[in-house]
Order: C-alpha cells, then structure tokens, then sequence
C-alpha cells in the first residue's frame, strides 16, 4: 500500500515538475521576445561633400569690387544665350557702346544690377558703431520709394528707367540682360529684361527598385535659449530608434543622414546699446563659460545621435565660427567627442554635396532672410525667394554688399554651377515646401526649414521622390 502512494505521489510531482517548466519556457520565451526586438537596419548614406565653399586662404588684401567682375565674366555667356534667344535679331552692345547707337533702336545690354537704398547699411555705419556714436537700430528692411536702379559692366554704370522691371523683385548683384533703349538723359529704358536661368542637369530618375532612403534636415535648435528640452529628448530618442512602435522604428531606421542647418548653439544675440557696452559686456568672463557650457551641451547632444546616424553639421549666423560668408564648420575643439566619430561631417554654410546620388543645396538662412530685407515685401514667402536664386543662378546674390563675405578675387564660389535635387533655407518662421520645375524640365524641391525651438518640428525628405514631411516633436 505504501509503495502505491509513492508512485502515486512521484507520478504527481512529476506532472507538476514538467507544467513547471512548460511555463518557464514560455515566460523565457515572452522574456526574450521583449528583450530582442526585430532588427531595423540603418539605410546606408553615401555622402559626397563637392567643398565648393571651402576657403583654402583667407586673404583681405583685395578689393571687393573683384567678386562682382568675377560674377559678371562667369555669367555673362549665359544670359547672352537666353537674351540671344529672347531677342534673336537685336545686337548685344556694351554700356559704353551705347551713345554711339541710335537711340530710337532697342538693344541689348548685359550687366550686374545695382540697387541704390539709402535705408541699408553702410560703412560709415559701422564706423561709427566702431566709435561708439549713436546710429539707428536695425531695420526689418531695407527698402523705401525712393529706391534706385543701376546696370553696371566693367567699365560703366547706366540707370534704369521704366515701368515693366518691378524695382521691389530686383537686388544688387543679379547678372541681368536687359532689352531697351538709351534716352537723352542718359538713362536706359527697360522694354524686357532676363535672367541666366536655372542651371541644367541630366533628368534621372531613379529606378523603382532602388531605395535611397531618407534624409531629416532640422536647423534653429538654438539650445541657448530653447526651454523645451522634453522636445530635444523625443527628438534624439526618436532618431536612435529608442521610442516608437516598430512601424515606426522601421521609418526612422530609412533615414541615412541628418542635416543640422545651423543656429544650433544660439539663434539670436543681444542688442546692447554702445554706452558701457566695453564696460559690462566684453570682458565679462560669464559670456565665455556660458559659450563653453551650450558647446558641451551640443556636442552631447549630437554623439548619440552620431553613433547611429550620418550627421552634417553646418554652422549659423550666431553660431561660434567667423560669420562671414562661407561659414568654415565648427572646429573640432568644440565638438571634442562627436568630431571624432566618422559619421559626423562638420560641413561649410552654404553647403552643396550628393546624399545616395541626390543632390542636396542649402544655407542656415542668411542669404535668403537678406533678400528680404533689401526687397521689403514682408507678404512673400522664402519659397519665392529661393525659387529666383534659382533663376539669378547664385546662392546668395547679395553678399558682399549686404551680407558678410570674404574678398573673392578670381572666382565667385556662390555661383550655382551644380542643379540640387534638393534646395533648402533654415531657420525659417514655418514650414513651407513646393515642387519647382524650370524650363528645361528639371525639378527641384524647394523647402523653408523651421526653427526647431521655436516649432519643435524637423522636415522629413524622402530621397526617392522628394516627398516631404513635416516632423512635430511638440508637447503642447
């Protein structure tokens, strides 16, 4: 009878043993399936950086005047072809040549526009800023009505009279093929007038098969002076893959690149006015460490980010590098951690380069918000701006009259000799994009890049069909 309830007993505990195990089995296997998540490979980023703004000497023993004769040799048989083909049966003459023809005839003429504003600023300005006399505080814009219209060549300048060129959509520094007559006052009346146009490219479009992946452009982060931290935190968990849902693992692990269009450290500076300025401001020893501080902050910002994403970085107008056009990158001293990862490339501003064959264009800004100023249209978008830079072929027309740059002498580095897939402007007031399509059929995406700090949202380009998305990272 004992030996029965021994069995009894062991052939129980065996049962219990074996359900025993059966459920650790299963909870290792629940255990281990939450542990190890599916996979999500990072799309591979072949990155080309052209260094078509990369100064190898700066050197300001030169004229300024220099860049602008640079402008004009370099695109004067351009707007000579389309100003050929506008006016096939008109003579093209020089400024000089004019008085010699007849004046009842119209012509064409080929010059760099100059536009005369008594509101922009000047270098008795800034000397007197030098000397710390009071001068006017800066202004939203330039222009007034009493603007003035010049076409200048290398050996005379010539103004414009006429109705049909509106003032307000023209800047200094636009190579320009204008089409009229000399009146008896000497001005010239503009009949038409044309552009060099957008620059052409081979049209390729990629195969249906061939996945290029994504690329995220963000600009403005301005950590300074940015209160919404719990958004910076989405936004590196996010792109490190460590939020979301596996849809949304699966997105983000197609980005192949990060674009950071400058102001990362600061988006804006202080206005003090020159009284005491040297006094309380100069030498303050706070100004320094709290450079040093954002500089840490950004760089442990962009290491995680970098360990598991290609990132170019480009400077702003307010952050630490000379702002003269083109911006250098940021010295890797004050990235000490993320410039030593490959993935990371501290990149010019402008900057041009090819992302998985894509040819991707833009600046943190400057260039475009100075076209604001000086044409005073407050209602036009950025996007209009950028759509004529594009038609001016130049990146940034108005430097180095109103905008910061160095002395160039035999080359004008901002003359578009490259059509970008891709064509972008941080730090922007909102979000806008559109599809350009020139003449000749190329098609160029055109984006305005928001503020990070100010809209918590990055832009989200897809490099097969240039399909573009706004990214939030609000927590309102």
């Amino acid at each position: 009878m004992f030996f029965i309830c021994f069995c009894f007993c062991l052939q129980n505990v065996n049962k219990i043993r074996y359900l025993v195990e059966d459920k650790k089995k299963k909870l290792y296997c629940l255990i281990m399936e939450f542990r190890s998540p599916p996979a999500h490979h990072r799309k591979l980023c072949k990155l080309e950086d052209f260094n078509k703004f990369k100064i190898d000497s700066k050197s300001f023993d030169k004229q300024y005047n220099r860049i602008y004769s640079a402008r004009l040799r370099t695109l004067r048989d351009h707007v000579s072809q389309k100003a050929k083909a506008k006016w096939a049966q008109h003579e093209v003459v020089t400024l000089s040549e004019l008085p010699e023809k007849d004046q009842e005839n119209n012509y064409i003429v080929i010059g760099i526009l100059y536009k005369h504003q008594e509101l922009k600023p000047s270098a008795l300005q800034e000397l007197s800023e030098e000397l710390q006399l009071p001068t006017h505080l800066p202004r939203a814009n330039y222009a007034s009505f009493k603007d003035i219209l010049y076409l200048e060549d290398d050996d005379l300048r010539v103004k414009l009279d006429g109705s049909h060129m509106n003032i307000q959509y023209v800047i200094t520094g636009i190579i320009c093929a204008v089409f009229g007559h000399q009146l008896e006052n000497g001005e010239f009346h503009v009949v038409d007038w044309c552009y060099p146009g957008c620059t052409p490219k081979l049209i390729t479009t990629p195969k249906p098969s061939e996945q290029l992946g994504k690329i995220l452009i963000i600009s403005g982060l301005d950590l300074a002076n940015n209160t919404q931290l719990l958004s910076l935190n989405l936004l590196s968990e996010w792109v490190t893959g460590m939020i979301g849902c596996p849809k949304v693992q699966t997105e983000v692990a197609s980005i192949a690149c990060i674009i950071i269009a400058g102001n990362s450290i600061r988006g804006s500076i202080e206005i003090y006015n020159h009284k005491g300025y040297f006094e309380t401001n100069t030498h303050n020893e706070t100004v320094f460490k709290e450079a040093t501080i954002l500089a840490d902050k950004l760089d442990n910002f962009l290491l995680p980010i970098a360990k598991c994403c290609p990132i170019v970085l480009m400077p702003g107008e307010f952050d630490p590098t000379c702002h003269m056009l083109p911006q250098p990158s940021f010295h890797p001293c004050i990235l000490p951690e993320s410039s030593r990862l490959k993935s990371f490339y501290g990149s010019t501003n402008p900057w041009i380069g090819s992302i998985n064959s894509r040819i991707v264009a833009g600046s943190s800004g400057q260039p475009i918000m100075d076209i604001t100023k000086v044409a005073g249209l407050v209602n036009v978008s950025p996007l209009t701006w950028l759509e004529y830079t594009l038609n001016w072929r130049h990146y940034a027309p108005t430097a180095p009259d109103t905008v910061p740059a160095y002395p160039y002498f035999n080359t004008d580095p901002f003359i578009m000799t490259e059509c970008p897939d891709i064509y972008f402007a941080g730090n922007m007031d909102k979000f806008e994009t559109k599809l350009f399509t020139a003449n000749q059929g190329e098609t160029i995406r055109l984006i305005c890049i928001p503020k990070f700090s100010e809209t918590q949202t990055a832009v989200l380009v897809d490099l097969q069909d240039l399909q573009t998305s706004p990214i939030s990272f609000g927590v309102s």
